[in-house]
């Protein structure tokens, strides 16, 4: 069962991780336009009740400085933000394969026995 659990929580994981991923690419997207507000990907607190109803996760990112122009991207911190969430897209991966590797192995002893 806790093999379960592990895999179930990395791909909601994975799921957030994409959804930020989007809220980022939309939010360097519109940085040239005006009266545009941040939005990002809230970390739900609990993933197994947040992902049933994931698109109320992206919220706007509320104390950021804005423009003249109403807008209150900063390319900086989504360049930082898009690093970071691709590198923990990227360890999950690698977590992931590290499960199937588990499964794979604990398959190949049963058919060995």
């Amino acid at each position: 069962m806790k093999l379960d659990q592990t895999g179930l929580q990395l791909g909601n994981f994975m799921s957030y991780l994409s959804q930020r991923q989007e809220a980022i690419a939309a939010n360097i997207a519109n940085a040239d336009t005006p009266g545009y507000q941040t939005r990002d990907a809230a970390m739900p607190a609990d993933f197994s009740s947040a992902m049933r109803d994931a698109g109320s996760i992206v919220v706007e990112t509320p104390n950021l400085p804005s423009r003249n122009d109403g807008n209150n991207v900063s390319i900086d911190r989504e360049a930082r933000l898009l690093s970071e969430n691709t590198m923990k897209f990227n360890l999950a991966v690698q977590l992931v394969r590290g499960e199937l590797k588990n499964v794979r192995s604990a398959i190949e002893e049963g058919r060995m026995s």
